[in-house]
């Protein structure tokens, strides 16, 4: 009875081409526009948890200001107003503090241009002061040549590490090890070559040169920038207990008085991922309910689509239950029209959604993925949508009195 039910429904949608069409668009529209959303949201947040996943593991940092910033102009000032962290608070920390494994301080300077024998890059790439701690803490690896040594900081040696995107575009046709490199107008050795990171916020990770820190405040100046601290906990067992060391000597190196707020931030890839989960999570209840609206009026749409063809189909109705066709019979049959078209809608809305939110997320640098959740939530709500704009309808259908229908012309 079912499978002639699906066949029955499929005839007649086919009979009736613009109307189905139609009533299709708008199941179409509603899903289209949940699942786009949902897909590109969803690409984002996975570029986004990428991007963040840069600190090695156990590892968590130390800065002047948040990572993640939201408010208006006037939030800016309280973190404004913070003392800078010094390279002199750095020493003292790793001195005094207790529960971790590795401590790295980094100093970093932006917009630089690098040359090598007439070749020069564009001035988009950073300059990055650091300690041999830097590797293990930022989860990056040396590909050939060395890394910088606790000699070259202390003899603030004119050595350079750098990034696979500087390599590409200076020494294409030469070894850059041992090479005179112009970083920024200072001439420095390079010693060593980073593993490809790629890109993370739709922005390289491979754009820049690491030279002892000491080297750099030479160059640069001392305490004229706030310094980041990277802090590897030795497991995951003794996290938290790093974090509250760290906070409690910090507190004391920077003179926070007791009951005042830390004049720091500090943050992990955990902490960092929850609150960009908990940003997104708005835009999805918002495209969820604009979405839901868009549903509700497909919805109305198929009920009174399925009403006129009860109409249409009333002396059919009365032939069907003339030669025995049982109320359920006829109440099934037009509540599977109602569910198929809701589906076949759903299908097309989903593939287009899933396909046009990936082109967005593709156009913004974001990985392609498949929301399989709202995949599945979509099939339910076009099903439920079906059923539940769909039973008036069969039920008017099934309650037809079959002398009347036979009248009716």
């Amino acid at each position: 009875m079912l499978t002639e039910n699906l066949k029955i429904a499929l005839e007649t949608l086919s009979n009736n081409k613009l109307r189905a069409s139609l009533t299709l668009l708008g199941i179409v529209i509603g899903v289209f526009s949940i699942i786009s959303i949902m897909t590109l949201l969803s690409a984002l947040q996975l570029g986004i948890e990428q991007g963040l996943s840069s600190l090695g593991s156990n590892t968590y940092q130390v800065q002047k200001y948040p990572a993640i910033q939201v408010g208006g102009p006037g939030s800016m000032r309280k973190y404004r107003n913070r003392p800078d962290i010094t390279y002199d608070q750095g020493l003292r920390l790793k001195e005094r503090a207790s529960i971790y494994n590795f401590i790295s301080l980094e100093d970093y300077v932006n917009e630089k241009v690098f040359r090598y024998k007439g070749i020069h890059t564009n001035p988009n790439n950073t300059i990055g002061g650091v300690t041999p701690e830097y590797l293990p803490t930022n989860n990056r690896q040396i590909q050939y040549g060395r890394f910088i040594t606790e000699t070259d900081v202390q003899n603030n040696r004119r050595v350079a590490v750098l990034g696979m995107d500087v390599i590409e575009k200076l020494f294409r046709f030469a070894d850059p090890i041992g090479q005179k490199i112009i970083l920024d107008n200072n001439e420095f050795e390079v010693i060593g070559v980073f593993e490809r990171k790629g890109e993370g916020f739709g922005q390289s990770n491979d754009n820049f040169a690491l030279i002892p820190i000491t080297t750099m405040q030479t160059l640069y100046g001392k305490n004229i920038r706030s310094l980041n601290i990277a802090i590897q906990a030795q497991d995951k067992e003794s996290f938290e207990a790093s974090k509250e060391n760290i906070i409690s000597v910090l507190r004391v190196i920077r003179k926070v008085k007791p009951g005042e707020e830390n004049n720091f931030e500090i943050f992990s890839n955990e902490s960092l991922i929850v609150e960009v989960n908990k940003f997104t999570q708005y835009f999805k209840y918002g495209a969820g309910f604009i979405s839901f609206i868009s549903l509700i009026a497909a919805g109305v749409g198929i009920m009174n689509i399925m009403l006129v063809s009860v109409t249409e189909r009333t002396r059919e109705i009365g032939v069907r239950k003339a030669i025995g066709a049982k109320s359920k019979s006829i109440l099934i049959q037009f509540l599977v029209e109602a569910i198929i078209l809701c589906q076949i809608g759903g299908i097309i809305g989903i593939l287009l959604g899933i396909l046009s939110g990936n082109v967005l997320g593709l156009y913004l640098n974001s990985p392609v993925v498949i929301p399989y959740d709202w995949v599945i939530i979509g099939f339910v709500v076009c099903f439920s949508v079906g059923i539940i704009f769909g039973v008036y309808p069969a039920y008017k259908a099934a309650k037809l009195n079959p002398i009347d229908a036979l009248r009716f012309e």
